[in-house]
């Protein structure tokens, strides 16, 4: 069992590693980092005393003065480095570097002279460091304004505001899941010493045509309930991205309902793409699922009886439910990272119909159980 530890365990990269490992119970444990430790010397030397791996993702990304970015940054290596010292320990540190090393700007410099800082006390103290330069990364969660322009446009389309291109270049794309499996793999590395990798970038596109793709998603998704073409990896990866920032009242979504002498007839599920569909039956007071998965898309709608499905972002309390009832069919997709359960509320049997992108497979099912409540 490794003992791992997040700098910047609550930010974008971080929460998303920390989930990640939470899937990997069977060969790590986690050792939680809080924000305040960098400002408590003595309880900073206890955390990385507690660690066999650190991965040192705490930084300062943007501010109005270029040098507080760089200060801060090379101030937390050297921290960190300092509470290594105290706890007399050389835990496995990965360093996340930045493509940006190669620009001349003060953020680039300060990932630099971090790395820098770090194997040179692997040097001289006998401990390993990993660094992995990573190109520009998106995903679920990030900061509008703040991570990335792809977390901008998705927040600016799902608040009715307008996304500017100010300069259309083709830009180098990870997405978060990827590289949480790079840095996962770091970290089960057995390779020693100082070790430096450059993150291949999976994906490239104008910024022009991430938009326009943003775009459609509003489009087909948000405005016609239609899920789009997301067969390729690059639009998954966008679309689950994109529907993060859906604000959670958008559900439930009612079906129209068309009704004549004959009976009613509802339109359930219209997609762009593959997927597969099935429906459940569920007696009164059963609750299913407590589940949740990391990249698939789901749907649930109910046509029949009365449910209560809930939602809650794995590590987070808050929960979200919707009431739905057959009379009125409607249907709520399930956000990726948020596990979920139907709970039939009703006094007859609940009827629920199911879509999600991919085929369940066995040897990669994408399922991980977790309670809602």
């Amino acid at each position: 069992m490794i003992r791992v530890g997040i700098t910047g365990q609550a930010g974008f990269i971080g929460q998303h590693l920390y989930n990640f490992l939470g899937t990997k119970a069977e060969q790590v444990s986690r050792s939680d980092f809080q924000r305040d430790m960098f400002d408590n010397p003595e309880a900073l030397t206890d955390w990385v005393a507690s660690c066999d791996v650190i991965v040192h993702i705490a930084a300062m990304n943007r501010h109005e003065d270029p040098q507080v970015i760089y200060d801060t940054n090379v101030g937390l290596v050297q921290k960190l480095i300092d509470a290594c010292k105290s706890a007399a320990v050389t835990p496995k540190i990965i360093f996340s570097s930045s493509t940006q090393e190669e620009q001349d700007n003060l953020y680039g410099q300060s990932k630099r002279d971090g790395r820098q800082l770090l194997e040179t006390w692997a040097q001289e103290e006998g401990g390993s460091v990993t660094s992995l330069l990573i190109p520009n990364v998106f995903g679920p969660f990030g900061k509008p304004f703040y991570n990335s322009f792809i977390a901008t446009f998705c927040h600016l389309l799902n608040t009715g505001g307008a996304p500017e291109v100010h300069q259309d270049a083709e830009v180098s794309l990870i997405y978060v899941n990827a590289l949480v499996a790079h840095f996962y793999a770091a970290i089960i590395s057995e390779e020693s010493g100082v070790v430096f990798k450059a993150i291949e970038a999976p994906y490239k596109a104008k910024v022009t045509e991430v938009l326009q793709k943003l775009e459609h998603f509003k489009t087909s998704y948000v405005e016609q309930g239609q899920v789009p073409d997301i067969s390729q990896a690059f639009d998954i990866d966008l679309f689950n991205t994109f529907t993060s920032y859906i604000p959670k009242d958008y559900f439930p979504r009612k079906f129209v309902k068309h009704t004549d002498n004959r009976g009613a007839f509802v339109e359930i599920m219209r997609a762009g793409t593959s997927g597969q569909s099935s429906y459940s039956t569920t007696v009164p007071g059963i609750t299913r699922g407590n589940h949740y998965h990391t990249r698939k898309v789901e749907r649930f709608a109910v046509i029949s009886g009365k449910a209560s499905i809930k939602l809650r972002k794995v590590n987070t309390d808050k929960v979200y439910e919707y009431i739905l009832d057959g009379s009125e069919p409607a249907y709520v997709d399930m956000p990726i990272w948020y596990t979920h359960n139907i709970t039939n509320i009703g006094d007859e049997e609940l009827i629920t119909l199911f879509w999600i992108n991919e085929p369940y497979d066995p040897a990669d099912p994408d399922t991980y159980f977790e309670s809602v409540d």
